[in-house]
C-alpha cells in the first residue's frame, strides 16, 4: 500500500529555498489561524494544525530538510513508500522496523508520511503534545512629558488579534524616553502545551508639551521679558518640570540668548538628570499708556544707542 508524499513546503507555503527566518515566520501564522483553541470544535482546523506543525518539524531542523529534500519529487518518493519498504531512484525505503506504520495518523499524530520517514526520531513538539512559545505582542503607552520624568503608574487595557484581552497595572520608571519599548516578560500571547507565554513589548509615545521642548536629556523653555528687564537685569521666576525657581537675567541681555539651569532637565534611567535652557523673548507692550509712550519717547530722544549699522555714505 503506497503512503501519500506530502509536500511541506506547499503545506507551509513557502518556496524551497526559504530560510529559517522565513519558514518559522510563515509557522506562527498558520499555526496561530489554525490553533485548536482559537478554533474549537473544528476538526478540520485541528487536522490543519497538526499537518502544519508536521511541516515545520522538518523544515525547521537542518538534518531532518536536508533528508527529506533528498527524496526528490512526488513521483519519484510514491514507490519509496510502499509497505513494508521499498527502492526508488537508489534511495532507501523507510520503515519502522514492522510490517506496518504506528497507529493510524503515525505516532503522536503525525502522518504515515512521517513515520516512515523519520521513525524514532520525534521532537518533542510534535503531534498531540504539540509545544510553542507564545508570540511576543506589542502595544503603545502615551505619557506626558512629566509622567517620563517622574515615573508613573498605569492601568493599561490590552485587545485585539494579537492576545486575549485583559488589564494590566504597569510601573513606568522614571527616565523613559520617546521610542523607549518597555519589556513585560510573560505579558504577552499565551504559549502551547505548557510553554511560556510571550512578552509585552510597550513603546513609549510622549505627548509634545505645551512649554517644553525636549532636546535629549534636557529641556527648553522660551521665557517672555520686557526690554528693560533684558537691560537692567532682573530676577524672575522660570517654570521647570518641578515648582518653579527664581533665575537672575544677566544686564544686556539679548532676545535670542539661552541662559542654562543644571540639573532641572529630564531625568535619566543612569539616575542623573539633564539641564534646562531658557530662551529670551524680549517682549513690548502692545497698547502702552500715554505715560509709557512719552516714557518711550523720552528715551529715544536722549539715547544714542541704535542696533543698525547707519547707512553707507552717512555719518
Amino acid at each position: 500500500m503506497a503512503i501519500a508524499f506530502k509536500d511541506y513546503y506547499q503545506i507551509l507555503g513557502v518556496p524551497k529555498t526559504a530560510t529559517e527566518d522565513a519558514i518559522r515566520k510563515e509557522y506562527r501564522s498558520l499555526a496561530r489561524k489554525h490553533h485548536p483553541d482559537l478554533n474549537p470544535g473544528n476538526k478540520s482546523a485541528e487536522d490543519k494544525f497538526k499537518e502544519i506543525n508536521e511541516a515545520y518539524e522538518v523544515l525547521s531542523d537542518p538534518e531532518k530538510r536536508l533528508k527529506y529534500d533528498q527524496l526528490g519529487t512526488n513521483s519519484d518518493t510514491e514507490e519509496a513508500f510502499r509497505r513494508p519498504s521499498g527502492r526508488a531512484n537508489g534511495q532507501a525505503g523507510f520503515h519502522n522496523g514492522s510490517d506496518g506504520f504506528a497507529g493510524e495518523h503515525g505516532t503522536e499524530g503525525f502522518s504515515d508520511f512521517f513515520e516512515g520517514l523519520f521513525s524514532g526520531h520525534r521532537a518533542a513538539r510534535g503531534g498531540n503534545n504539540f509545544r510553542m512559545a507564545g508570540q511576543d505582542v506589542n502595544a503603545t503607552i502615551t505619557l506626558t512629558l512629566e509622567e517620563a520624568h517622574s515615573g508613573v503608574v498605569r492601568t493599561i487595557m490590552l485587545e485585539g488579534a494579537e492576545v486575549k484581552s485583559k488589564t494590566l497595572e504597569v510601573t513606568i520608571p522614571p527616565g523613559v524616553r520617546d521610542g523607549s519599548v518597555i519589556r513585560l516578560a510573560g505579558q504577552g500571547d499565551r504559549g502551547s502545551g505548557g510553554s511560556p507565554a510571550g512578552d509585552l513589548h510597550l513603546h513609549v509615545n510622549l505627548e509634545p508639551h505645551p512649554l517644553f521642548q525636549l532636546l535629549g536629556d534636557d529641556i527648553q523653555v522660551q521665557l517672555p521679558v520686557t526690554p528693560w528687564e533684558a537691560v537692567l537685569g532682573a530676577k524672575v521666576h522660570v517654570p521647570t518640570l518641578g515648582r518653579a525657581v527664581e533665575m537672575t537675567i544677566p544686564a544686556g541681555s539679548q532676545a535670542g540668548q539661552r541662559l542654562r539651569l543644571r540639573r532641572q532637565g529630564l531625568k535619566t534611567r543612569a539616575g542623573g538628570r539633564g539641564d534646562e535652557y531658557v530662551k529670551l523673548k524680549i517682549v513690548v507692550p502692545s497698547s502702552p499708556t500715554a505715560r509709557e509712550k512719552e516714557l518711550f519717547e523720552q528715551l529715544a530722544a536722549e539715547s544714542r544707542f541704535t542696533p543698525r549699522e547707519p547707512p553707507a555714505g552717512r555719518a
